[in-house]
Parts: structure tokens; C-alpha cells; sequence
């Protein structure tokens, strides 16, 4: 419990001496926090014991903060959350560390509010309350609309208010899910109100079928604004777009990771009728956003837009995935956060230090780069081929694992593995290989390789060739730049090659998910197989004129 606390005072701490300090100490200081708290993160996870049982560590009672409203403080992880925690305290002191040369005005608030994000963030994964939860899940909007809305781009201010509205609005609506369950399950059962995770699960489940629908869909409101779910998604490039350096890379590594974790935490163990019942919805909306982000990225020239619409389609298969309720896809959808996180944030960080030296992201006014900056290009072209799956690297592992469960999540009776979705799909979800490949090339090929174009006049104008440029200021990376990627391209490799340990590490945790639609799925089983035998049983005669029948119960699914 001691290092859990910790995880959350550290960055605090850090917070609290960037603001007292002076503005050249704030990016050390700033720094030095963040990374002291990945090693703490570090030693949590020697320190942790339930790696392979997918039990809660440690599972203490916590202290009531609200007794009157049965809010305790109550925290612990799961290795869900601890592989979570690892990646947000492993990107954090990385992405503030590229920041060092972009950031040149307000340093201390800039670094303070990226604590206070790691901060929030930190609460949120290690919350075993499920308001504890909604407060650093809330709160991280707070100092991540700052970062988009004062170091922002020109539509900072756009940005920042789309960013605010849609993702308030939506976790409006998670909170009445939650408040309805704390609620109503005191109701029933006479107990204190309390909003322990392990209770509300318990109840969720067992409410009929038709609550849970709305139970489900409540819950998930706020978590599809996170992910993003088309058709609220459209924050999500304009955020990445104005933000940042380091904003894209929490964005895209931590923010959207939080929607997902809350689908899985909360929304798919609280109401699982609800999610049995809208799975096919949600897998609809996943495909939609898969092909149509995919086919907006082969179109856009700005490089940071295209690789936030490329990640409203990976997010959507990493869910599709998930909706097929299956064990394969279920760790593919799980692990795809992680790699997601790793890859993502990596090219970000590339497109921000060309930004910094260009002052473009226009893939037609620059290009060509690997002959100005081989060493920047290198790790373009690396992070951009994790992205693409390519096999040996980390997204090839959980891209396959996505579709092959999505593709044999069908009736157990027809395929033998469980699950609700199928070969269609996972068929139309695999159109975004194609698709990526498409426009990862293209951008790779217009941005790195090609001929060389820079922008003249210092980066600020569109000149093409680059005879008005003035090349003794472009410079290659340099060691503090290298240092920031270098971490997130070693756990790409490593996972790429070696995925077991990762993969043993999320198979418990991710079998106490689907616990619950296992159950159904068993049901639906029993029910169709009763009910084959009942039609192949030979029809009894016709009852005597006046004989009172009874018509036998129709088997359902779900309760």
C-alpha cells in the first residue's frame, strides 16, 4: 500500500516544486520527479505478487474519506493495471525530457501540469472505488485542457473547449451509471450506500437483463468519448493536432488508454447482459471507425493529424477485439493498449522534435528527411513499422491476436472457442492492414525518404527545394533526444520478440473479465442445443377438443 500512495504523493511533490521553484529548475525538477516515480512504478512491480492469479494486490480495506456516502479510499492493481501504470510512469519522465528545448515559456506551470496528469492518471488505475476512480479520471481533464489551451497550436482554444465538452459530457453520464448502482443496491439489499468496486460487480450482475442494457450503456458513454468511438472522436485529432510535443504523447499513450481501461474495468464486468446485448452494436461502430479513420489518414498531408486518425482506428480494433468476448481477443485488446501506447507515442515524439527544427508538419512543404537527420529517420521508420504490425515488432503480436479472436469468436457448438462477433468482422477489420500499409508507406515514402524538401526562410514559410534553407540549423538528434525515445523502441523490440511473459501476465486478469459472459455464453449453449432437440422430437398428437394446453417457456440467452 505504501508504494501505491506513492505512486500518487510523488508526483505531487513534483508538481508542488515546479510551481515554488524558478523557470530554468522546472524542467528538471520536473523530470527528476517523473522519474522517480517510474522507479517507483519499477519497484511496485518487483514487489508485486499477483502477477499470474488476476487477484487485486494488496487487497487492504482502505479509509473512509465520505462515510456518509460510502466513499472509501481504497486502492490496489491488478497486472491490467500494473502493466498500465508501467507504460504512463515509463512515458511521462520520456515525454518531458523531448520537451526541454519546445517549452520556453511558462516551464513551471508546463511541467507542474503534466504531474498533476500523472497524478490523476495514477489514481485512476489504482482506484478499487469507483468514485476514487471518477476523481483522477475527472480530474486529469483539468491540467490536460491547460496543455492543449496555453502551449498549444494556432486552434489551441478550439481544441481545448472540443476537447473539455465532449469528454465532460460523456463521464456526466458515466457517473449517473455509477451513482445508479451505489443507489439502487443499497435500496435493494438495505446495506449502506458504498461504491466498492467488488460490490457494485457483484450487484451489476445481478440485475435482469434489461437493466443491464442500460447499465452498459450508461458506463460506456464517458469510455467510448475516451477511446475514441466514431462518431465521438472527432476531439481527438484536433487535440493531437494543437497539443504539444509531450500533450500528444500522454494523449496517445495514457488519455485514451483510460477510456478503454474503463470499458474493461467496469462497464464489461458490471453489466454483462448489457454488454452481450450491444456488443454487436459496439463492434459496428469499431468497423466503421477502423475503415473510414484509415481511409482519412491515406489523404491527409499534415503528419501529425494522420497518425491521430490512425489512432481512432487502432483503438477501434483494440475494442472490436474485446466486444468478441473471447479469450484471444480479449488479450489482443488488452495488450494492443500497451504496444498502442508504446508505438504511438514514439512516432509523436519524432513528428514533434521535426517540428521543432521545421516548424511544419505539412508532408508537402518537408520531406525527404533521412538525408538531413539519418538518426531521426531511423526512428521514424522503426516506430512507424511497430505501428504497422510489421512481424518481430510489438503491434504484430497484438494485431493478430485481435483478429484471430474476433474471428473465432462465434457459437462454441460451431467453432469451439467462445464469443459473439465472427469471420465478418474480423474480415472488414482486416481491411485496416491493407489500409495501413497504404498510408504508413505513403507517409514514410513523402516524409523520410524521397527527395530532400525543407521549408525556407527558418521553417516558417513553404518553399520547396532547399536552396532557401538554412541547413547549418537543422541538426540531427541530439543525445538528450535519443534518450527520450530510445526506452519506448527497446519495450517494442523486446515484446515484439518475446510477447510470453506479457501475455502470462494478462491471461488471469483477463479470464476474471470474462467470467461472467462465459456464463452466458454456456447458457446460450444449453439453450440452443435444448433447443434443437426439441424441434428433431417427434411432434405429440394433437390434445382432445377441450384439454387445456401450456406452451413451454421459449429458451433465452440472457436473462
Amino acid at each position: 500500500m505504501t508504494l501505491a500512495v506513492l505512486l500518487i504523493v510523488l508526483p505531487l511533490l513534483g508538481a508542488g516544486l515546479c510551481a515554488i521553484g524558478t523557470e530554468r529548475g522546472a524542467k528538471w525538477v520536473g523530470f527528476l520527479a517523473a522519474l522517480a516515480t517510474f522507479g517507483v512504478a519499477v519497484a511496485f512491480a518487483f514487489d508485486f505478487t499477483a502477477w499470474h492469479d488476476g487477484a487485486f494486490w494488496p487487497n487492504a480495506q482502505g479509509w473512509e474519506v465520505f462515510k456518509a456516502f460510502g466513499v472509501s479510499f481504497l486502492l490496489g492493481a491488478d497486472s491490467i493495471s500494473m502493466l498500465l501504470i508501467l507504460l504512463t510512469t515509463l512515458l511521462m519522465p520520456c515525454a518531458l525530457l523531448v520537451s526541454f528545448s519546445a517549452i520556453t515559456e511558462r516551464a513551471k506551470a508546463f511541467y507542474a501540469c503534466f504531474l498533476l496528469l500523472e497524478a490523476s492518471v495514477l489514481l485512476a488505475f489504482l482506484a478499487r472505488d469507483v468514485i476514487l476512480f471518477y476523481v483522477g479520471y475527472e480530474f486529469a481533464l483539468v491540467p490536460l485542457f491547460l496543455i492543449v489551451a496555453v502551449w498549444g497550436g494556432q486552434d489551441r482554444k478550439a481544441a481545448s473547449i472540443k476537447l473539455w465538452v465532449f469528454s465532460f459530457v460523456g463521464s456526466v453520464v458515466s457517473l449517473l451509471g455509477f451513482l445508479y448502482l451505489g443507489v439502487a443496491r443499497s435500496m435493494d439489499t438495505g446495506e449502506p450506500v458504498t461504491f466498492s468496486i467488488d460490490a457494485l460487480t457483484a450487484y451489476g450482475q445481478s440485475l435482469p437483463a434489461s437493466t443491464q442494457w442500460w447499465v452498459f450503456l450508461a458506463l460506456m458513454a464517458g469510455f467510448a468519448v475516451k477511446v475514441p468511438f466514431v462518431p465521438v472522436h472527432s476531439w481527438l485529432p484536433l487535440a493531437h493536432g494543437e497539443a504539444p510535443t509531450a500533450g500528444s504523447v500522454v494523449l496517445a499513450g495514457v488519455i485514451i488508454k483510460i477510456g478503454q481501461y474503463g470499458a474493461l474495468r467496469f462497464a464489461m464486468p458490471m453489466a454483462p447482459e448489457g454488454g452481450v446485448l450491444l456488443a454487436q452494436s459496439f463492434a459496428a461502430l469499431a468497423v466503421v471507425g477502423i475503415i473510414a479513420m484509415s481511409l482519412v489518414c491515406w489523404v491527409q498531408n499534415d503528419v501529425k493529424r494522420l497518425v491521430a486518425y490512425s489512432s481512432v482506428a487502432h483503438m477501434g480494433l483494440a475494442m472490436l477485439a474485446m466486444f468478441a468476448f473471447n479469450m484471444i481477443g480479449m488479450e489482443g485488446g488488452i495488450l494492443y493498449m500497451v504496444n498502442h501506447g508504446l508505438s504511438t507515442a514514439g512516432m509523436f515524439m519524432c513528428i514533434g522534435l521535426m517540428y521543432e527544427r521545421y516548424h511544419t508538419k505539412d508532408m508537402e512543404v518537408v520531406g525527404g528527411l533521412m538525408k538531413r537527420m539519418p538518426i531521426w529517420a531511423v526512428f521514424m521508420v522503426f516506430f512507424a513499422m511497430a505501428s504497422l504490425a510489421l512481424p518481430g515488432l510489438n503491434g504484430f503480436v497484438s494485431e493478430f491476436l485481435c483478429l484471430f479472436g474476433t474471428f473465432t469468436a462465434e457459437h462454441p457448438v460451431k467453432t469451439g472457442y467462445e464469443g459473439i462477433l465472427g469471420p465478418t468482422y474480423a474480415l472488414l477489420a482486416g481491411i485496416s492492414l491493407v489500409l495501413g500499409a497504404l498510408y504508413i508507406l505513403r507517409m514514410l515514402q513523402k516524409f523520410v525518404f524521397g527527395p530532400l524538401r525543407e521549408p525556407g526562410h527558418g521553417g516558417h514559410h513553404g518553399g520547396h527545394g532547399h536552396h532557401g534553407a538554412d541547413h547549418h540549423v537543422v541538426k540531427d538528434l541530439n543525445g538528450r533526444e535519443i534518450a527520450a525515445m530510445l526506452p519506448l523502441a527497446l519495450a517494442c523490440l523486446v515484446i515484439g520478440i518475446y510477447p510470453k511473459p506479457i501475455l502470462q501476465a494478462i491471461e488471469p486478469a483477463a479470464q476474471n473479465v470474462l467470467k461472467p459472459y462465459s456464463q452466458i455464453v454456456a447458457r446460450e449453449a444449453a439453450a440452443a442445443k435444448d433447443g434443437e432437440r426439441r424441434a428433431d422430437a417427434p411432434s405429440a398428437p394433437a390434445p382432445a377438443k377441450g384439454t387445456p394446453t401450456t406452451t413451454p417457456a421459449t429458451p433465452v440467452a440472457v436473462r
